[in-house]
């Protein structure tokens, strides 16, 4: 009677414990389990780890959820995805763990091995039910066991609830597990942060290239708080650009500045010598030359500024530089009668095989320049009635650089026809004869034209 009685009042606290929902903490492990006092959950033991020569005679040894097995070397595990043939409920299993002998087919040769089933408390402070291990090796020493990890082999029991630390929750087993906070929207980072997930909680954090003042993100003035950069410092958003001045170019590490040498780059940035500067560039010209316009080459007339000519002398400025020649260049029996013309007297019996007029001319021309080309003309300066006029180089053509074109019955013109290159001076004789149309009268008349070559083309 009074054993009827004591399971009857048993029957009824089961009854009424499963009808009213329980909260239970757990702190405490089954056996092959220890606590995780950072995840606040029972995490597995790893025997093999832990236990010196857990497994004998040339055996492995394979951790196990609560315990380990001891499998041949050749063996491999393969996880069974069936469902477990048997479940023990989790009352049964709460505080002890059972055994389960693994069983083989020997028909085929297998070897049976034996393991230590699991169950107890499932990391993070759930219940789970003891599963047997099932352990085969066949021929081909594959061993298969099922995994109690698997959802489909944790009985949950939804009248247990668990208590989970602030920022865990309670899964659909009965597991701690950490809630994410910035996946689920429940954080209160700004719009303006990123919010990280971490282990129970969330940090809200600024994106790279901002710090955080107040509330607020705000973009960092790399520039003004470390400048890196050699010259030049351009905040943008969340970075800064480096950018060098005028005649400097980036260097590979994006900071510093490397000088551009610009009279490598081309050829025909100066007229005469490119000389290359930190940041820049300058134009040299030659002795005799100023540079104009930065880069271009313009004759130094020393003739309108110091010279070295005497007062009998005048001077004769020339591409390149400037010569002196006599103010009187009349040679006897020619006497000098304007600038630059002297007259033979026609009283003077030397005169008689003489040309009647020397008229000294000057002139510069720069090296190298073109052929043909026209360089200077010759014309009459009296024209007499019936008669005839005709031109000629009568002397300094000896390597034929000249030709003298008539262009009109008193004018010629002395056409270059090879490139001179200087410095260099040529005294060419031009000579116009005239004779009347009877042949009774006739003279002569010399353009004695000096020219000088400059050094250069320019």
């Amino acid at each position: 009677m009074l054993k009827a009685l004591f399971l009857t009042m048993l029957t009824l606290a089961l009854v009424k414990s499963q009808d009213t929902e329980e909260t239970i903490t757990y702190t405490q492990c089954t056996d092959g389990y220890e606590w995780d006092p950072v995840r606040q959950q029972c995490k597995d033991i790893d025997e093999c780890d832990i236990v010196q020569d857990a497994c004998k005679g040339g055996m492995k040894c394979v951790n196990h959820y609560g315990g380990y097995l001891c499998l041949p070397k050749t063996a491999q595990i393969i996880v069974n995805n069936e469902q477990p043939q048997q479940e023990t409920p989790a009352a049964e299993g709460v505080g002890a763990a059972a055994n389960a002998a693994a069983t083989s087919s020997t028909g085929t040769g297998g070897v049976a091995a034996t393991g230590i089933a699991a169950s107890g408390v499932v990391p993070g402070g759930g219940v789970v039910a003891s599963a047997a291990v099932e352990v085969q090796t066949g021929r081909n020493n594959f061993v298969t066991r099922r995994n109690p990890a698997d959802p489909q082999r944790i009985p949950t029991n939804p009248s247990h609830r668990i208590q989970c630390a602030t920022g865990y929750e309670q899964s659909e087993h009965n597991v701690c597990q950490d809630i994410d906070e910035c996946t689920a929207g429940t954080h209160n980072c700004r719009a303006d942060q990123v919010c990280i997930n971490l282990r129970g909680s969330f940090a809200c954090q600024c994106p790279p290239g901002y710090q955080k003042r107040g509330e607020q993100c705000v973009d960092i003035n790399e520039c003004d708080a470390s400048n890196q950069c050699a010259q030049q410092c351009y905040n943008i958003l969340g970075s800064f650009i480096c950018q060098c001045n005028q005649g400097y170019e980036l260097s590979s590490d994006r900071l510093n500045c490397e000088d551009i040498d610009e009279c490598r780059t081309s050829s025909y940035l100066c007229q005469y010598q490119c000389v290359n500067e930190p940041g820049k560039f300058s134009c040299m010209c030659p002795q005799g030359y100023q540079v104009v316009r930065g880069r271009t080459c313009q004759d130094i007339n020393e003739c309108e500024t110091t010279n070295e000519c005497r007062e009998d002398e005048m001077c004769w400025n020339y591409h390149g530089g400037f010569r002196c020649y006599p103010r009187n260049p009349c040679q006897d029996p020619y006497v000098l009668t304007s600038e630059n013309r002297c007259v033979c007297p026609v009283s003077n019996a030397m005169c008689r095989e003489l040309p009647q007029s020397i008229v000294y001319k000057y002139m510069s021309i720069r090296s190298d320049r073109s052929v043909p080309s026209d360089i200077f003309q010759i014309q009459a300066t009296t024209i007499y009635a019936n008669t005839i006029n005709t031109f000629r180089i009568k002397s300094g053509n000896e390597n034929g650089e000249f030709y003298l074109r008539q262009t009109s019955p008193v004018s010629a013109m002395l056409v270059l026809v090879k490139s001179l290159s200087g410095p260099r001076e040529y005294i060419v004789d031009l000579e116009m004869l005239t004779v009347n149309s009877i042949g009774t009268f006739r003279t002569s008349s010399v353009l004695r034209l000096t020219i000088i070559v400059g050094p250069f083309s320019f």
